[in-house]
């Protein structure tokens, strides 16, 4: 579950923005809670971005959806250990930069994670840990090396029976990327914003002159805010388990499994990242959960344009060198 930690600050119309349009819309998408905004030159405009996103959003998921048996992930999930599926372009090269951040991250990021036997519950109750042998066992398929690529075929193939992929990690930062860049070449389109429950892109004009303000929520109280930050064509996705996790033996566990060992993350609360791409964003965020604070950070110092907040279980502050927050 990606919790929602991101509120876009709100501002009355100004001068800045009279001679400009916007349109927003909520609803919900990809099982999950979207929010569209689009600065247009006229009102017309701006309604037709929205809806070209919503329909952009839509599509893709008809194309990655893993509970669609008729989508093209589905027939790959099928077809594992038996043969390659010839997919879309699109879908190929989803799985390749997919790939990709799992060889960056030494599989902290795994879409393979899939495979595995849904044998933990995060009802935030007490609980005792399961055998050790049990969890080796559900987590036996994932292995994102076992996910071949044929170029010049154009197919991936899922080398074991039982494997399955899945874009619950990467699909709603890549669908706010289409829908932000769908949106952004219609003419008269000035600015906008894509919110996929957390996963956040926005760009252009605002209706406020100091641009898209967010506001990053303290993941212990969510009417806090811990500081805001000022987004110009960029994205910042955050990973939490604010409702999602199970305590034992005084020990929090999120969600989040790490794809080597099948257990759940534990030491983070959450993690925002913030990158010009919200679909690196959205993987970076799983993976830097999995990797833990002090590896987490490291990773993310050393690559560029890309910063990263981090929330521990004892709600102390963690971010990366070169991170410009406006702390409350």
């Amino acid at each position: 579950m990606r919790a929602l930690l991101l509120l876009l600050c709100c501002f009355s119309l100004s001068s800045y923005a009279q001679s400009m349009q916007s349109a927003k819309k909520v609803l919900k998408l990809m099982g999950c809670r979207f929010e569209l905004t689009a600065v247009a030159t006229t009102d017309t405009v701006a309604w037709n971005a929205v809806n070209a996103g919503i329909a952009e959003i839509d599509r893709i998921e008809k194309l990655i959806s893993s509970w669609d048996p008729n989508s093209q992930t589905s027939q790959i999930n099928q077809a594992a250990g038996i043969a390659p599926v010839k997919v879309d372009q699109e879908l190929f090269d989803l799985i390749f930069r997919a790939k990709k951040v799992s060889e960056l991250t030494d599989g902290a990021f795994d879409i393979s994670f899939a495979s595995m036997d849904r044998i933990w519950t995060f009802d935030q109750t007490e609980q005792t840990l399961l055998d050790a042998q049990k969890v080796k066992h559900a987590a036996a398929k994932i292995n994102w090396q076992n996910i071949v690529l044929d170029r010049t075929a154009q197919s991936v193939f899922l080398k074991e029976t039982g494997m399955k992929i899945g874009f619950g990690a990467i699909g709603k930062g890549y669908a706010a990327n289409k829908a932000k860049q769908l949106m952004q070449e219609i003419t008269g389109v000035k600015g906008g914003l894509v919110n996929a429950s957390g996963d956040l892109i926005a760009w252009g004009a605002s209706t406020n002159p100091e641009g898209w303000q967010i506001q990053i929520t303290d993941p212990s109280n969510k009417t806090k805010t811990l500081g805001n930050i000022a987004l110009n064509d960029m994205a910042i996705v955050t990973s939490g388990d604010y409702e999602k996790y199970f305590r034992s033996q005084g020990k929090r566990y999120a969600h989040i499994i790490n794809p080597k060992t099948g257990y759940p993350t534990t030491g983070i609360k959450s993690v925002s990242i913030i990158c010009p791409d919200a679909e690196l964003a959205d993987a970076l965020a799983t993976s830097v959960f999995v990797l833990g604070i002090e590896e987490g950070l490291n990773l993310i110092n050393q690559l560029n344009r890309i910063e990263c907040l981090i929330i521990s279980d004892e709600d102390k502050i963690h971010q990366s060198k070169n991170l410009d927050l406006n702390y409350f």
